[in-house]
């Protein structure tokens, strides 16, 4: 049979079969094609799980796309999302600005060129981490290029208002705050002035006053310091100063308002607080043994064998260190617990509500590296297998769309209208079933097909079809 013949026996099977209609065209490897009721194209992949283009959901919804894991792209909410093998490379393009990089290596941002060459501002970022960085902006106050180690500015990045170095590090010089610092030979020989003024030579000694009646001293680095500190935003105006002592290893006091901790030999040691709320805390042998008990506070732990604390509502549970670990907090009326078992090898994520719980609950659950399982509570739920990334990175859409379908031999959805749909190694065998509309959908690859409905039932082997027509139906066919 030429491949004419053979098309236009495809043709016909398809005309024939119209009465009763697929939802799903599969003709794995090459393509597989899901389509919507009304006929439009929902999504396709071909080669497997490699080349494909599926809708993104709310609450940004749009369309993702490309060749996995080469090239991903993925667009809705006004973002466009581009991954080259992710992540070795991304680039976002945002409403009137951008933003990519190479391994978090080599980075740009800032404003679009458009935005400029209609009048607007400029404003670019440029970093070779960790040689080389600027800014480029209207305001040359904000512009700055800088090469590490031999001259630079970089301003308003890493914490600092400023930072300069030239030869790093024969000179170095930091501003935060209104306090600048003067190294040279850095670390060794420190000058502040501004809101804090002292200097330091380190390890052996650090001397500095302010801001206010702030005094820092500090011997032999970090063994032997002396602090005295402003009291917390939070205090009393009346509050006295917090004073920090230290002599490693025999002994670390740090003295508040209302609030007294100190320690011995580093493991042993207590603390007494009575405000905001009383609470005592004794240790033995920090970290194994430590006895706490508070108004909003409750520690006992034996480690490495039992751990039990709850501070303002947060349950912390522990068991053999690290064998099994529950974590459970409530935040306004959803009531999250976590379950891990060896941190990642059984990991469960259940999200409740407080005040009603007895509704349905959101949950992810992994047990890598054989599967994974979500649920949003309202009806859509997830199941993949294999899964060996998805608990390591559990909030990367990035990485998850890039790299987890190729591993998923299994996978099972199921939407809230209550339409299920199962399949196996990407699409070579599939099953759908949507009781709404009284749709059974079973395929493998281009071999062998079965579509049941109420309008009829057929069958399709190597794409001939079999089936019945409205009012040849027979009961055993649906």
């Amino acid at each position: 049979m030429t491949l004419a013949r053979l098309s236009a026996w495809l043709g016909f099977g398809a005309a024939a079969a119209c009465s009763v209609r697929a939802y799903e065209l599969n003709r794995w490897p090459a393509y597989v094609v899901q389509q919507a009721p009304e006929g439009v194209t929902r999504s396709w992949d071909a080669a497997g799980p490699l080349a494909f283009s599926e809708p993104v959901p709310a609450p940004d919804p749009g369309t993702a796309e490309g060749l996995r894991p080469f090239y991903v792209r993925v667009t809705g909410g006004g973002v466009v999302r581009t991954d080259i093998l992710y992540p070795l490379f991304f680039f976002r393009r945002y409403p009137g600005a951008y933003k990519w990089s190479i391994l978090q290596l080599i980075n740009g941002e800032g404003l679009d060129h458009r935005v400029a060459r209609a009048g607007g501002p400029r404003d670019r970022h440029f970093d070779l981490w960790p040689f080389y960085f600027s800014h480029v902006t209207e305001d040359p106050v904000d512009t700055y290029h800088a090469l590490l180690p031999i001259y630079g500015t970089i301003k308003y990045r890493l914490g600092y208002s400023k930072l300069q170095w030239v030869l790093f590090p024969l000179y170095a010089e930091t501003r935060r705050r209104h306090t600048t610092t003067n190294y040279f030979v850095f670390p060794i020989f420190r000058n502040l002035h501004g809101d804090e003024n002292g200097f330091a030579v380190w390890p052996l000694f650090n001397v500095s006053k302010g801001p206010d009646h702030t005094h820092r001293t500090s011997f032999l680095w970090p063994l032997i310091w002396n602090n005295e500190l402003e009291p917390d935003p939070s205090e009393a105006e009346t509050a006295p100063h917090h004073v920090e002592t230290g002599f490693l290893p025999f002994y670390m006091k740090t003295t508040k308002d209302r609030s007294v901790e100190a320690n011995y030999l580093i493991f042993t040691g207590y603390t007494d607080r009575t405000f905001p709320g009383r609470y005592h805390e004794t240790r033995y042998c920090w970290p194994f043994f430590v006895q706490g008990r508070g108004d909003q506070h409750y520690v006992n732990r034996w480690g490495p064998f039992w751990t039990h604390s709850n501070i303002r509502g947060t349950d912390n549970r522990w068991i053999l260190w690290p064998l099994w670990h529950e974590y459970a907090f409530a935040d306004d009326d959803v009531v999250q617990t976590k379950t891990q078992f060896l941190y990642f090898l059984w990991y469960q994520l259940d999200e409740r509500s407080g005040s009603r719980p007895g509704r349905p609950h959101a949950y992810k659950r992994h047990v890598w590296p054989f599967f994974s399982a979500w649920s949003n509570g309202a009806g859509s739920r997830q199941v993949q297998a294999l899964s060996p990334l998805e608990v390591f990175f559990p909030g990367n859409a990035d990485l998850r769309e890039a790299w987890s379908p190729l591993f998923a031999l299994y996978r099972y959805d199921h939407q809230p209208t209550g339409e299920t749909r199962q399949s196996v190694l990407w699409n070579a065998v599939t099953w759908r079933r949507n009781p709404r509309e009284g749709l059974v959908e079973f395929h493998v690859g281009p071999l062998l097909g079965r579509v049941g409905s109420p309008a009829g039932s057929r069958w399709t082997i190597l794409g001939f079809d079999f089936g019945a027509r409205p009012g040849q139906v027979r009961p055993g066919n649906r």
